[in-house]
């Protein structure tokens, strides 16, 4: 399966989250009506598909994120393009690597209580 097909129905990722259509939709700024046609069918423009994944599938809380964030990050990506590319892939590797410390933290103090 490829990562898009993975959330390609939000009609599956709302029953797998065990959300109902108001507090799914909702949580991305679409009403009940409007969420109930895309999962009818209904083409999702872009930037709704977007944010779906961002906050369904990638678990991003988008609230908050503020525009000075998104200032900054366009200013990295059209200035200093490498660096943006350097630290989005650190940042993408990091709490993949934190989790790991964190659950062997976890694990330690578990065997010594």
């Amino acid at each position: 399966m490829k990562a898009s097909e993975k959330h390609s129905n939000p009609r599956e990722i709302r029953h797998r989250l065990g959300l109902n259509q108001q507090e799914f939709w909702g949580m991305i700024g679409v009403t009940q009506s409007g969420g109930s046609r895309y999962e009818s069918g209904r083409s999702m423009p872009k930037p709704v598909q977007q944010l779906l994944r961002l906050v369904h599938v990638d678990k991003i809380d988008i609230s908050r994120i503020t525009r000075g964030d998104f200032e900054v990050l366009s200013y990295l990506k059209t200035t200093r393009p490498a660096m943006f590319r350097k630290l989005k892939s650190e940042a993408t590797v990091k709490p993949t690597a934190q989790k790991r410390a964190v659950s062997r933290k976890g694990n330690g103090s578990q065997r010594s209580a």
